[in-house]
């Protein structure tokens, strides 16, 4: 029995005012004469051209209280089952199965350094996600309230890194299954071709389908996955212990439970987005858990499987066999004895990641725009099918390197995410406890904080962050110290150093500069 879902207009969709006044502010525009600017012209065009496609007209601009939709009972439920969807797909799979194969961690080791490293990695994320229905603002442009409008721009653009990164591997992975599937018929490129289009379809038409895609698109995915576990489970190797010296053994599982944890604060810069169109009244408790819900649980289960089929590659030669194609070919190798109701399962699992590529496509659309005013002029859709361009060309560049992009890749991102949280929640319980932010003032540079403080921080903790780093290409100082191949230790020494010195350089910016 599936869970009750909120009508499409209970909680999202785009106002019903009229395009023309959901301009961004601080363009150029002509006020005296009456006649159009070029500026003018081209805002014209875009939202004559965003009304007849039907797609959504609204980029950065802020979601007043007037224009939000009205909020269901069902509406929380569908929080957590945004989350659900987003992460029920084969790139989980796939990041759980570094932990015995990179990692060489035991079943229990690695399950252990999952679950939790998610259950820490999202709490961040369900965090920022409760301000979006409090200020209506998107994620990045609630940025601005600490990093300031030029130091916010240094978070778009690694954002966008983020978002663009996840899509390709998530193109790839796909493009992976597929082939197997068809038993080498099909090459990867066109599976990545294919997954790009759909995905490029979903994010273009705007939040509306965007959140009525993924009420639905969780359904099969578990059914598949479910089957998979059926098939799979019982080969998977629960004993085999952890290889290595006790030091290195404790190295790898910090590496893996940080991977694990950058995995999900990486949603972080993201999470606000999708819940603007919720009303000023919602719930920040309920929004909290339900979003911690949906990704703890998802994150979980998927990587609980990834396991499992790493596990199984040392004791299964066919898997071991899959194992050194692809990813994606030792996940289609785990509906093994199926037949063709398994290649059937393979095909829709490889369909599901367009799931987890709507969710960072679509906010790179809008990250875009952020970069500047005259970047907010160019409409969303057109940055939707920019990014989509950009991360199908990556993906097809690096098809056949997918486990260094993952290794490296995510931890990568993660330190970044860390250190802003750090900045944030401090903004928040600080400086921002009783006098609470203006979310009005968002597109005006001068009432916004300078940003000093808060860009001092963030360096100081990335150097924290790269004498603690551990990855393939560069060990920190620091991280040598844990085993044979290091530990990473790069969120925790980055988010703390920046929790140290943000405050009291927050409390001189303030004073000496008013803001």
């Amino acid at each position: 029995m599936t869970a009750p879902t909120p009508r499409v207009g209970d909680i999202e969709g785009e106002s019903k005012l009229d395009h023309e006044k959901q301009e961004p502010l601080g363009i150029p525009r002509n006020t005296t004469t009456g006649k159009q600017t070029f500026f003018d012209k081209i805002w014209t065009l875009t939202t004559q051209l965003e009304r007849t496609a039907g797609l959504e007209g609204r980029g950065i601009q802020r979601v007043e209280a007037h224009e939000r939709q009205k909020l269901s009972k069902a509406a929380y439920i569908q929080v957590a089952i945004l989350w659900i969807s987003i992460n029920l797909c084969a790139n989980n799979i796939a990041l759980g199965l570094l932990g015995p194969a990179i990692f060489h961690l035991s079943f229990l080791d690695s399950a252990l350094c999952a679950v939790f490293g998610a259950l820490v990695g999202s709490i961040p994320v369900a965090y920022i996600a409760t301000w979006g229905p409090i200020s209506g603002n998107r994620t990045l442009i609630f940025a601005r309230y600490t990093m300031g409008w030029w130091p916010s721009k240094l978070c778009v653009l690694l954002e966008l890194v983020i978002l663009l990164g996840y899509a390709m591997i998530d193109c790839v992975i796909a493009g992976q299954i597929l082939s197997a599937v068809a038993g080498g018929n099909l090459t990867i490129v066109v599976g990545i071709i294919v997954v790009a289009l759909i995905s490029w379809v979903v994010t273009t038409l705007g939040i509306k389908l965007f959140h009525l895609y993924q009420r639905y698109a969780w359904i099969p995915q578990i059914m598949v996955l479910f089957i998979l576990v059926g098939s799979a489970g019982p080969k998977f190797d629960t004993v085999t212990p952890s290889v290595g010296d006790t030091v290195t053994i404790a190295g790898g599982r910090l590496s893996f439970f940080s991977l694990c944890l950058s995995a999900a604060i990486t949603y972080s810069p993201g999470a606000a987005d999708y819940f603007v169109y919720y009303p000023e009244t919602t719930s920040r408790l309920k929004i909290f858990w339900m979003s911690l819900i949906g990704l703890t649980v998802s994150f979980a289960f998927m990587l609980l499987l990834g396991i499992g089929l790493a596990s199984g590659i040392f004791t299964n030669s066919d898997w071991s066999t899959a194992y050194e194609t692809s990813f994606g070919a030792l996940i289609v190798a785990g509906y093994g004895g199926l037949g063709a109701f398994g290649k059937f399962c393979g095909v829709v699992l490889a369909l599901g990641l367009v799931s987890n590529i709507v969710a960072p496509a679509y906010s790179a659309g809008i990250d875009f725009q952020i970069l500047g005013r005259y970047a907010a002029l160019i409409p969303r859709f057109v940055w939707n099918t920019f990014g989509v361009v950009v991360y199908t060309v990556c993906a097809l560049a690096g098809r056949n390197s997918l486990s260094e992009i993952f290794t490296n890749f995510l931890a990568l991102m993660g330190y970044w995410v860390a250190i802003w949280i750090a900045i944030t929640i401090e903004e928040q319980l600080i400086f921002r406890r009783f006098r609470g932010y203006d979310w009005t003032v968002w597109d005006q540079p001068s009432r916004l904080p300078v940003g000093i403080a808060a860009l001092v921080a963030f360096l100081v903790g990335w150097v924290g962050a790269v004498l603690c780093m551990a990855q393939v290409y560069y060990i920190g100082p620091l991280a040598r110290n844990v085993g044979s191949h290091g530990g990473d230790m790069g969120n925790y020494v980055g988010f703390a150093w920046a929790a140290i010195v943000y405050p009291p350089l927050r409390y001189l910016e303030r004073k000496r500069l008013g803001r």
